[in-house]
């Protein structure tokens, strides 16, 4: 009878060239896997010859997670039923935050294999940790909606819940739209709310930055295609 199999979540860089930011024991778990389920197969595999020169990229089946179909889940536990050693990837930072591969940890969760999660770098706590903002209460909302005027009604609700609940909130954008988030923000919320702009985190341009609304509307950074993550806390 196979031995259960287990799941690393393995994370990778925020930023190319930021491999300092991850700890040295992500390797071991690497050569210890036998199946990959990434979100990405071509990145993967070009940060994991960074880490691992000697590796046969070959020698281990790859799968690819897209938006964790049927499908895909049911390989997933397939592959943990016969005794393997699976890995997870996302994209950037780490598996199972704001990332497909939640769906194929709550599958392995599901059917009692063992999960174990491994310290790197994520965005949204880095950002969190760097702002003066509320560590105790917070809330990550992922992408707010597309449409401007839906988009400020949002902005205005977490205001209001950061103020009735003292809670920070966390949000992200598609890099090429961080320009128009940051006016609808500046425009919806209390000259008096803070807002943090945390930018190319890890990244050789990182600035983490918070000021009242009314200071950023005085001098606008530019965000257009780079990577930005959002938080914002209502004065109280």
């Amino acid at each position: 009878m196979n031995a259960p199999g287990k799941v690393y979540l393995i994370p990778t860089v925020l930023q190319d060239d930021a491999l300092q930011t991850l700890p040295a024991y992500l390797l071991d778990a690497i050569k210890n896997c036998s199946v990959f389920f990434v979100e990405n197969e071509k990145t993967t595999r070009r940060f994991f010859k960074k880490l691992w020169k000697e590796m046969v990229i070959d020698d281990y089946q790859w799968f690819v997670i897209h938006k964790a179909e049927a499908a895909v889940k049911q390989q997933f536990v397939e592959v943990l039923e016969k005794g393997y050693t699976v890995g997870i990837l996302s994209e950037a930072g780490c598996p199972g935050i704001a990332d497909p591969g939640q769906l194929l940890v709550e599958a392995a969760q599901v059917k009692g294999f063992k999960v174990m999660p491994l310290v790197g770098p994520n965005s949204i706590l880095l950002a969190l940790m760097a702002s003066g903002m509320n560590g105790q209460c917070f809330q990550f909302n992922g992408y707010l909606p597309i449409d401007s005027m839906e988009r400020r009604k949002k902005i205005k609700a977490l205001e209001a819940n950061s103020a009735s609940n003292d809670c920070t909130q966390i949000f992200i954008e598609t890099p090429y739209r961080n320009n128009q988030l940051l006016g609808d923000i500046l425009q919806s919320c209390n000259p008096d709310t803070f807002v943090c702009i945390g930018k190319d985190i890890t990244g050789p341009n990182e600035t983490i930055v918070t000021k009242k609304a009314a200071e950023w509307r005085k001098q606008l950074p530019e965000l257009h295609k780079i990577p930005v993550i959002f938080l914002l806390k209502a004065s109280i």
